[in-house]
């Protein structure tokens, strides 16, 4: 008895639409040896979070050189992202890069085991690339954090549905509470499963810790004030930040930065 193959399906991410015409002409041309669909495409980031929220994908062609955020951090927040609500064959999907890089920075995709596809890209390549990815593991974060050592760009925040991409450089504060971190910009607040301790040492150079459960960001510092503090703590320090009328208290042990920043 003969098995009926599914049809991989196939995402591409890239910010120039000529380069989405060729990808969506060589896949073409791939599924008359190969069960394939292409189920969606997008020009950037958002755009892509948006539609693989609705649409499941196996495999994304995406592009790595991209304004605003490039496609390393966009497979990032694609790892983090929740099974879409119709199911996918694969979760999270696996990702093929597409790239112009130079010979030294593919090299560290050889070195990761992470497909990737050189453009111009070849239609045998692509070919061989998702035949491979019916049997691909999907790429793990840490590796991608390897594959790009620079802080984000953005934090991704899932809410009623939707996935948020909120700049790191509007964040005036990360607190820990509960099994939660407390988002918080000038506008609002957004809830994130991460690691306090993971966010205070990917963004090392732009926040500070004021408490054992909270980071502010170093630049939205605007004074420091005598307050109540905590039982027990001691200090009576509280910290205000541009744009906040909430005061945050800064524990005895990191009451140096009073002076640091003050």
């Amino acid at each position: 008895m003969s098995t009926i193959e599914l049809a991989l399906r196939v995402f591409i991410v890239d910010d120039e639409p000529p380069a989405r015409n060729r990808l969506r002409d060589l896949l073409h041309d791939c599924s008359e040896q190969l069960a394939l669909e292409v189920v969606g495409e997008a020009g950037n980031g958002q755009e892509a979070l948006n539609k693989l929220m609705e649409t499941p994908a196996d495999v994304i062609l995406l592009d790595i050189r991209m304004p605003q955020m490039d496609g390393v951090e966009l497979a990032q927040h694609i790892q983090k992202m929740p099974k879409p609500v119709l199911g996918s064959a694969k979760w999270p999907p696996v990702i093929i890069f597409t790239t112009a890089y130079d010979a030294y920075a593919v090299k560290a995709f050889e070195l990761h085991a992470v497909d990737y596809l050189l453009k111009p890209i070849r239609l045998g390549r692509l070919f061989e690339a998702l035949t491979r990815a019916r049997e691909a593991v999907p790429v793990q974060t840490e590796v991608l954090r390897e594959l790009l050592p620079e802080p984000r760009k953005f934090l991704s925040i899932h809410e009623r549905g939707k996935i948020y991409l909120v700049p790191i450089e509007q964040v005036l504060f990360l607190r820990a509470e509960l099994k939660y971190i407390t988002v918080r910009t000038a506008e609002r607040e957004y809830l994130l499963e991460e690691s306090l301790t993971a966010l205070e040492k990917e963004f090392a150079t732009r926040f500070v810790r004021v408490h054992r459960n909270c980071l502010v960001a170093k630049e939205a510092i605007e004074g420091f004030e005598r307050g109540g503090g905590e039982e027990g703590e001691g200090s009576g320090w509280m910290v205000k930040l541009k744009g906040l009328d909430e005061l945050l208290a800064i524990s005895r042990r990191q009451q140096h930065i009073v002076k640091e920043f003050g």
